[in-house]
């Protein structure tokens, strides 16, 4: 008997260069097997060197979109990423609990790679006192835990990033991926933190250009693989083994003159 082909909505801003954001995640869930919907939350002007302009609908458009599909399709796992305001990031929340949303893997947008704010601080109040509690898993680098916990300073060591996932999860998350990027080296542990204890995730610096999109990525990836997973654990690690071949692979994509999308598509082309 084929096993059953699950539905999984990704609530995020659209990458009109395709590395990212909306694009990047309905690539990485047909990429892994499953059915992709998607509520987009801003518009962008984007290419591979960077964002030019967003555009954010209004909230109650937001609202439209996620009852339209909520009231229509069962959703076995739920994608949250860039929310351009506090206005829609409320309007997030309030649909996750109007429609009772499961297996919610939050991606926490906050920065740029260059370290530019995407949300204002008001926005990032409403992200940690609305949408930290709804998350069942969420995924920041360490620049965005650092700023959801009010942390003088990003951590610096593993032992900082445990401590931070810890005062994340006091804020509601049930689970936090604290992922090892920034802390540099050659190697770029991750810290899984939950009810099962803390797991300490290995992965060795992939030294390639073209790294667009890689957060998006692995959220996305991390939402498409929990219904099909028996826990998190395991749809973290085999999230983190798909990118990681996706960033190798990279090089064999030309999109752009900066810096260009990890290769979703590796397996097959």
């Amino acid at each position: 008997m084929a096993h059953p082909i699950h539905n999984v909505l990704t609530i995020a801003g659209s990458d009109c260069s395709g590395g990212a954001g909306i694009q990047a995640d309905l690539k990485t869930f047909s990429a892994l097997g499953v059915y992709g919907a998607s509520v987009v939350t801003a518009l962008t002007a984007q290419n591979t060197h960077g964002v030019r302009a967003v555009h954010a609908p209004e909230d109650a458009f937001v609202a439209a979109q996620l009852d339209a599909v909520f009231e229509d399709i069962d959703f076995d796992a739920v994608k949250v990423g860039m929310l351009a305001n506090a206005g829609i990031v409320r309007a997030v929340a309030s649909a996750l609990r109007r429609h009772a949303a499961k297996r919610v893997v939050l991606d926490t947008v906050i920065l740029s790679k260059n370290g530019h704010p995407l949300l204002s601080a008001d926005a990032v109040a409403a992200l940690r006192e609305e949408l930290m509690p709804l998350a069942d898993l969420v995924t920041p680098n360490l620049d965005e835990a650092a700023v959801l916990v009010k942390a003088d300073a990003r951590a610096s060591d593993e032992a900082a990033m445990r401590q931070q996932g810890d005062a994340l999860r006091a804020l509601g998350a049930r689970a936090v991926l604290m992922k090892g990027g920034h802390l540099g080296g050659t190697q770029s542990p991750d810290w899984l933190i939950d009810d099962s204890g803390p797991h300490r995730l290995d992965g060795a610096r992939i030294d390639v250009k073209d790294t667009h999109g890689t957060g998006c990525t692995l959220s996305a990836a991390i939402a498409a693989l929990i219904p099909q997973r028996q826990d998190w654990l395991g749809a973290v690690t085999d999230a983190k083994t798909y990118l990681a071949q996706a960033l190798r692979e990279s090089t064999r994509l030309r999109v752009g003159s900066g810096i260009g999308p990890v290769h979703h598509f590796h397996r097959w082309w």
